[in-house]
């Protein structure tokens, strides 16, 4: 790969993630404070991500892969995301800004699909050099965060009593319009699937359900639906919780949830190999349970140290899990429904489960409300510690071990 290719699709990744991680991690918080939501309502702009993930196949199954370049989409998705940034930064009460954040993640969702096309169609060799490509859009993640905490200031206490988190909204416009621009200068990648037959089976993925008539692929299937709901509540919850119970620079603070992500990554694969697919997502699963407990009986004076440490289980509980459900997807699904299969599975999880999800972290949140307008963090991150025990124990059960191909399980 020339060098000047490399260094295009790093930024873009970079500035794909930047744009995410600079206004979704402090949504939560910015929704609480600057338009008084309740938990329902907070759950519903959280669940456009899911509603996006369930419209993105159609995106780019009937436009991007039949009739235009990959870059040239991504670059109108920016652009026009931009202006839907802008719009949900001027937007003052919870009734305006909602559908610009439904639309702004139904154009989103589908760009995620579009880097990683862009990245690969660029490669020879996709499974040694993707890794340090996409590695820049974690990078991306934790600066958004190290900006918003380090350099701004925008979710320290004063900061958040005067609104100052809705400058999140108007950073990421400017870095969506900068990515939007920039993608037009990126390496040509024609549409996959031009001049083809698309039907409505091979845009959702259906002709991997097939896969579900083996007991294991089912449970493991179930339990990936299910374990998205306690996962929600991190997504929608921490940095509202974090910023509560008065921890320094929580955005910052996340991104060593990123960091960890990073790293564990690297030690999947012999984590994979030493101990099977099963005990790995069983671990990915307990990561959940310890992670929930640790926010529900840790606090941000001298058991400070749990909190940082259920932000930093983040790399066990989703590479753990939802990685290595990817590779074990892949090594059933065999290469001729491989895409359907991953397909399938992201409308699952992403889409039903984590929409769920959302729904119910929102009506939790709003069950331990307290009088005072804060929350009786216990009792909320108590739940999805539950949930995740009853997921983890009923694959444990079901779900016999198998092995997976040596060639399966590189990253």
């Amino acid at each position: 790969m020339k060098s000047l290719t490399r260094f295009q699709l790093s930024t873009m990744m970079f500035l794909e993630f930047f744009i995410w991680g600079g206004w979704f991690v402090t949504l939560g918080t910015f929704l609480g404070q600057n338009l008084s939501a309740t938990g329902a309502q907070t759950g519903m702009a959280f669940s456009t991500q899911s509603w996006g993930a369930i419209i993105a196949p159609f995106i780019i199954g009937l436009i991007a892969d039949r009739f235009f370049n990959a870059e040239r989409i991504l670059g109108f998705l920016h652009l026009v995301g931009a202006v839907l940034l802008y719009m949900m930064f001027q937007s003052e009460d919870f009734t305006n800004f909602y559908p610009f954040v439904l639309g702004y993640m139904i154009l989103y969702m589908p760009t995620l699909a579009l880097v990683n096309s862009i990245s690969f169609y660029q490669m020879t060799d996709p499974s040694k050099q993707f890794s340090s490509i996409r590695v820049f859009g974690t990078l991306g993640w934790i600066v958004s965060g190290v900006v918003i905490s380090l350099v701004f200031g925008w979710d320290s206490a004063m900061a958040r009593e005067e609104g100052m988190l809705k400058y999140t909204f108007l950073m990421a416009a400017v870095a969506s319009a900068v990515l939007g621009l920039f993608s037009f200068t990126l390496p040509k990648t024609p549409p996959s699937s031009k001049g083809e037959k698309v039907t409505l089976s091979d845009i959702l993925g259906l002709e991997a359900l097939a896969l579900l008539k083996g007991r294991n692929f089912l449970m493991f299937f179930i339990s990936s639906v299910l374990i998205c709901i306690p996962l929600a509540f991190y997504y929608q919850n921490a940095n509202p919780f974090l910023s509560e119970v008065g921890m320094k620079d929580p955005t910052f603070m996340m991104s060593i949830g990123q960091i960890s992500e990073a790293l564990f990554l690297l030690l999947l694969p012999f984590f994979f190999k030493k101990f099977g697919f099963k005990i790995t997502l069983l671990a990915g699963m307990l990561a959940w349970v310890l992670r929930y407990l640790l926010f529900a009986y840790g606090n941000a004076g001298e058991l400070v140290y749990m909190l940082i440490l259920g932000i930093a289980l983040h790399g066990i509980c989703y590479d753990f899990f939802f990685v290595s459900g990817q590779i074990y997807t892949d090594s059933k699904a065999g290469s001729k429904i491989k895409s359907a299969a991953q397909g399938l599975i992201t409308l699952a999880t992403y889409g039903v489960g984590m929409l769920i999800g959302f729904w119910v972290a929102g009506q939790i949140s709003d069950l331990y409300l307290n009088a005072d307008g804060t929350h009786d963090w216990q009792q909320i991150w108590i739940v999805p510690a539950g949930f995740a025990f009853v997921v983890m124990i009923i694959f444990a059960i079901f779900f016999k071990n198998e092995d997976i191909a040596k060639k399966d399980i590189e990253i």
